[in-house]
């Protein structure tokens, strides 16, 4: 094999001229080609000045524009990959949370392609409300008396504590001074809004004297946290809403919830949006794209006038949501009115039984096994994730994979087509079916025997 030299590198300008890399410059623009050649031209220049041998091979036309026409592939990549979610974690933050039922996925997808009436009414011919297509359905859901949506939770939170108790108090507990995923901290966001924390209690126990006799001229609020993402258990106490909210009556305050992962309907242990509403809550705050399994949204739910306040907010502005969230969310909405909520995604995987998910794992091993890949059945536990249901796994059913570097076949299945994401559990790779979607089976029996099929030969 001979070796590059030095000299021996072409001209950018001889290398443009060969017919593969007009080919190149039919189909990218051309700028990014010569970029991209100049940098393959660049590399091996500095490969060969750090006294690297260098095959003469690399410098030909024909691979520069190979090289380069798979530095340029991400312009024709999507910038999201679809992934199969075989980790059992049903509300995944990294893998995009909530997969949207089929219909508000097609809404969302409607209204990004044209025109709609997001801010107009058409009966009027005038300029109206995005909220107006979200707050009836949210209200007659809930039974909120009012509904505002934001572009997430934490925005939802931070909006309602700028807007009504900016600097002045909110009583929290300590216990409730949590934190989830990526830093987020309630004091922190607290501090940001203007208003001013005031802890009372102990980390594992609060008591309602404790909120009664923080209250003072400079109260705005009392707030409570719901511990979404973990649960303290033993020598305890902690006090219930209706208790808060009688509590904050009589001061004369207001009495703010954050729901965090929000449950329209009974899931497990977590409080549902109802319950927190009757319990006498004047404002509730949470997620759309958790427990709701809809898009990406904070929901604001409670009294008219203080939604209202909310809306006339010079801040509500720069929160409020487009016009995809817009439309996803209504459908997600519509469907739970109509008493389809199993057609979203999130509850289906939810309220799955542990003998339908047997059945699932024992046809994705007889797949598995017409592909050549050795797999046991295993009963397996997954998680709600979003924070939601710390203490309660979910009994489900998978499939181990017999392999002898779980680690290196699980990397091969990620840079797979699809990617598909499992985890490692007791030096095995396992796939949980609860969280892959029922159209995704072939193609998740498919790319793991790819996968499978590309181990390194033992010895």
């Amino acid at each position: 094999m001979a070796s590059l030299r030095l000299r021996d590198l072409p001209a950018l300008h001889r290398v443009l001229q060969h017919p593969e890399v007009q080919a190149l410059l039919a189909e990218y623009p051309q700028a990014l080609v010569h970029d991209a050649l100049r940098a393959e031209l660049e590399g091996l220049r500095r490969r060969l000045q750090a006294g690297e041998a260098v095959a003469a091979e690399l410098a030909d036309p024909s691979a520069l524009a190979k090289s380069a026409r798979e530095g340029l592939g991400w312009l024709s990549r999507p910038a999201l990959r679809g992934v199969i979610n075989a980790t059992g974690v049903v509300v995944h933050t990294n893998l995009g949370r909530a997969p949207l039922a089929r219909t508000a996925a097609q809404a969302a997808a409607d209204a990004a392609a044209r025109y709609v009436d997001l801010e107009f009414d058409l009966e009027e011919g005038r300029r109206g409300s995005r909220q107006d297509h979200l707050e009836p359905l949210l209200c007659r859901l809930t039974g909120a008396e009012s509904a505002l949506v934001v572009n997430n939770n934490a925005a939802a939170v931070f909006l309602v504590l700028a807007t009504l108790a900016r600097g002045r108090e909110v009583v929290l507990s300590r216990g409730e001074l949590v934190e989830i995923g990526g830093s987020f901290r309630i004091p922190d966001v607290m501090a940001e809004s203007g208003a001013l924390l005031r802890e009372v209690g102990t980390t594992n126990r609060t008591h309602l004297r404790d909120y009664v006799e923080a209250v003072g001229p400079e109260t705005a609020a009392l707030l409570r946290v719901h511990p979404s993402n973990f649960r303290q258990i033993g020598f305890t106490a902690r006090v219930n809403g209706d208790e808060l909210a009688k509590a904050a009556r009589a001061a004369g305050v207001l009495f703010l919830e954050d729901l965090g992962s929000g449950a329209l309907l009974p899931v497990g242990d977590e409080p549902t949006v109802g319950s927190v509403l009757e319990s006498g809550a004047d404002l509730l705050t949470m997620s759309g794209d958790k427990l709701v399994g809809g898009p990406q949204a904070g929901i604001i739910l409670g009294r008219r006038d203080l939604v209202e306040r909310l809306r006339k907010a010079p801040l509500y502005r720069a929160l409020r949501p487009d016009k995809m969230t817009v439309a996803a969310l209504a459908e997600t909405v519509r469907l739970y009115l109509r008493g389809e909520e199993m057609a979203v995604p999130v509850y289906a995987m939810l309220a799955a039984q542990p003998h339908a998910l047997r059945r699932r794992a024992q046809a994705l091993r007889r797949r598995l096994r017409g592909l050549g890949v050795d797999s046991a059945l295993v009963p397996l536990y997954g998680r709600a994730g979003g924070g939601a249901l710390p203490e309660s796994p979910l009994p489900s059913y998978g499939v181990a994979l017999a392999h002898d570097s779980p680690d290196d076949l699980h990397h091969r299945m990620r840079l797979g087509d699809p990617p598909v994401i499992g985890r490692i559990e007791e030096d095995r790779l396992v796939l949980d079916v609860r969280t892959v979607l029922a159209h995704q089976e072939d193609a998740l029996a498919r790319a793991v025997a790819t996968a499978w099929a590309a181990r390194p030969e033992e010895g």
